[in-house]
């Protein structure tokens, strides 16, 4: 069991969503080891195989946009079972939080990651973009919790 635990494929990010100017926080990213080819997305990463989901997604947060938001903040709005990570090491759970509620300036803080950090039109991503991030942001917008899968077969009901 702790072998499992430890080889934990939870990844988060964060829809924060300025509704004043219906805008969400969007970064470029360009790391070829998971695109190959620059692509909009959501900040967010990997979470440590110890550390609550809510947490990791605020520390993502924060360290790829400089934007800082109290855990508590956070709602969970998707799940997206991912059939293949784009590290082709297998499948991996993806935890979509969405918040109103932040402090700091939106800034590309990992610039060996990413190509920008911006504030974006919160019903489209630019193109091109991670395929997750759109479900995501569809489901976001679709209003309360849910659940979608990203690869791999689709099985009939």
């Amino acid at each position: 069991m702790n072998n499992s635990v430890m080889n934990s494929r939870n990844a988060v990010c964060v829809i924060v969503h300025d509704k004043d100017s219906d805008t969400i926080a969007a970064v470029h990213y360009a790391a070829p080891n998971w695109s190959p080819q620059p692509a909009w997305t959501l900040p967010g990463g990997k979470a440590e195989p110890v550390e609550a989901l809510d947490e990791a997604a605020a520390r993502e947060l924060k360290e790829e946009t400089g934007l800082l938001v109290d855990p508590a903040d956070l709602a969970l709005v998707h799940v997206v079972h991912v059939e293949q990570g784009w590290d082709q090491a297998g499948q991996l759970i993806v935890f979509v939080f969405a918040t109103d509620t932040w402090t700091g300036e939106l800034t590309n803080t990992e610039p060996d990651k990413h190509l920008a950090a911006r504030w974006v039109a919160a019903n489209h991503l630019p193109e091109p973009a991670f395929p997750t991030t759109v479900q995501a942001l569809a489901a976001y917008r679709g209003g309360g919790l849910s659940f979608s899968r990203y690869g791999g077969p689709v099985t009939a009901g």
